[in-house]
């Protein structure tokens, strides 16, 4: 008997600003918030990644469709005609799911989060929507990290007074691609390149990491250039990059020689090459789940210093996110094995992806 074909939805909102607003601006690498349709790019880059693995399983067909709001959900569900609808991250109001669900009784809709606790705190909805959520039929919320899973799966008992929850909630993670890349090191050079990509909102704590960045440089006796995107400033992150440039203005007017380097939003092959002319990558975040600019460094071959937020990684990559002599140091270590952390990472990588893509294909196929 030939197996049935299970087609996958992702379906993801352009974001209303999608207007380039910086100096770093370019028609041919600049890509606000996500892509020339306005979306974020990590949340892009993921659903991409994970649709474009299951689209090469056997009895599983993926796409991805953009949409402006709510409204463009039902026609693009009855064009498709898919069995699963991924909703990625917190945009869908719970009243509307509801008449999707009647709209499309054969459909399974999932609402997938990207975000851990302190995160999703500063969304003023959130529990409120999520609650709404839990008393829908064939609605299901799925987070990509296990310590999520396990608070919603608390968060589900208590609301609902029940103990099964599975059908609530699921663990659906990342997934990164196999396209690895090895780096050469010129550790002769004078300058030490180290990118701290990514938004810039207090939880990424920039700050910590550009002292640690500097620390470091003055220990290896290096000029340092510290990288950092400035087209996403979010959730008050707008005194986290004014204290960043006052820190570096007040370095160089000593004479110190460390910059602070400033990028637009680039689509995403542009930012790999960028990447790929790192020395180092910092992601010592207050909250993560993946973190994907941590696989793109890793996929470029760029040793990378995280906290224990990014869980995949190697365990010498980790630093507390509150000590800056404690990255400093880890900086250093890793720095002067550049290669081998490189070649760890890639390994734990891989070996994330591999996992990933058997708990997808399970969950698809089971049900």
């Amino acid at each position: 008997m030939k197996q049935r074909t299970q087609k996958v939805l992702f379906i993801l909102k352009q974001k209303e600003n999608s207007t380039p607003n910086d100096d770093n601006y370019s028609d041919n690498n600049y890509s606000w918030e996500y892509s020339s349709q306005g979306l974020t790019t990590g949340l892009l880059n993921s659903a991409t990644y994970v649709s474009e693995m299951l689209s090469t399983v056997k009895g599983i067909e993926s796409d991805i469709v953009i949409v402006k709001d709510n409204n463009e959900i039902d026609r693009v569900v009855a064009n498709y005609k898919p069995d699963f609808v991924i909703i990625e991250a917190l945009w869908v109001v719970p009243s509307k799911l509801e008449l999707l669900t009647k709209f499309h009784p054969k459909v399974k809709w999932i609402v997938r989060l990207h975000s851990e606790l302190p995160f999703i705190a500063n969304e003023g909805i959130a529990f409120q929507w999520i609650a709404g959520y839990f008393n829908l039929d064939r609605v299901t919320v799925a987070v990509n990290s296990l310590r999520m899973e396990r608070e919603l799966e608390f968060y589900f008992k208590t609301i609902g007074g029940i103990e099964d929850v599975k059908d609530e909630i699921i663990y659906l993670p990342n997934y990164y691609p196999n396209r690895f890349k090895d780096k050469e090191f010129d550790k002769a050079k004078d300058t030490i390149e180290i990118a701290c990509f990514g938004a810039i909102r207090p939880l990424k704590n920039h700050l910590i990491q550009a002292f640690a960045a500097i620390m470091f440089a003055e220990k290896i006796g290096k000029k340092l250039n510290f990288h950092i995107n400035t087209s996403r400033v979010e959730q008050n992150g707008s005194s986290v990059l004014k204290n960043l440039e006052s820190l570096f203005d007040s370095i160089s007017g000593k004479g110190g020689g460390h910059k602070l380097v400033k990028h637009g939003w680039y689509k995403k092959e542009t930012f790999l090459t960028v990447c790929s002319t790192m020395d180092l990558g910092m992601q010592v975040s207050l909250s993560e789940t993946f973190n994907l600019v941590t696989a793109d460094l890793i996929s470029q071959g760029i040793p990378v210093v995280t906290s224990k937020e990014i869980q995949w990684v190697d365990k010498s990559s980790q630093v507390d996110p509150n000590d800056s002599q404690n990255i400093a140091k880890t900086l250093e270590a890793i720095y002067r094995n550049s290669k081998k952390n490189a070649s760890v990472n890639k390994r734990y990588l891989r070996n994330f992806s591999e996992v990933s893509k058997k708990i997808w294909v399970l969950y698809l196929n089971k049900l």
